[in-house]
């Protein structure tokens, strides 16, 4: 998107301190060990959250704008991602996992203590019940569906468009 036009140009100033210090220091001091930052959606729940610029502004190939306003705004785009979104996440995580914390606390204590006593209790009433469901479907909404279905399947309707 016009970013091949681009140059850049780098420049190294050293003090003269710098420039004249010995290396060895530099080589008796331990070597920093990088480590890789741990993944924190190993299960990937929030894929759809990775959106980058590219997916949000696209310019096609028949209209594009300056290439210092691309630049630009891709800059800007990602700058307000990154400082808003650590923002937010600072002003709201603490509170929100508190939040999430004791609402699946909540749930959990009703699913174990309430919801499955109750569902097994179902589930041991639930054969005799489910006779009597059935004979009751068969005796009573069975012929009334099935007469309504054959009364009304000689029925057609006819669109006309004046």
């Amino acid at each position: 998107m016009g970013l091949e036009n681009e140059k850049s140009e780098t420049t190294v100033i050293l003090d003269e301190d710098e420039f004249n210090r010995s290396i060895e220091p530099i080589l008796n001091q331990k070597e920093k060990v990088f480590t890789a930052t741990p993944d924190r959606d190993p299960h990937d729940i929030n894929g759809q959250l990775k959106v980058g610029f590219e997916d949000v502004i696209a310019e096609p190939n028949t209209t594009h704008s300056f290439d210092k306003v691309w630049i630009g705004s891709h800059a800007v785009f990602e700058l307000a991602k990154f400082v808003f979104y650590r923002l937010l996440t600072t002003l709201l995580a603490v509170p929100m996992s508190f939040v999430f914390g004791i609402v699946f606390a909540v749930l959990s204590c009703v699913h174990i203590w309430v919801v499955m006593p109750v569902f097994k209790t179902c589930m041991v009433a639930l054969p005799s019940v489910q006779t009597i469901w059935r004979s009751l479907m068969d005796t009573f909404v069975a012929p009334l569906f099935l007469s309504a279905g054959r009364c009304l399947s000689a029925v057609s309707v006819k669109a006309v468009h004046d």
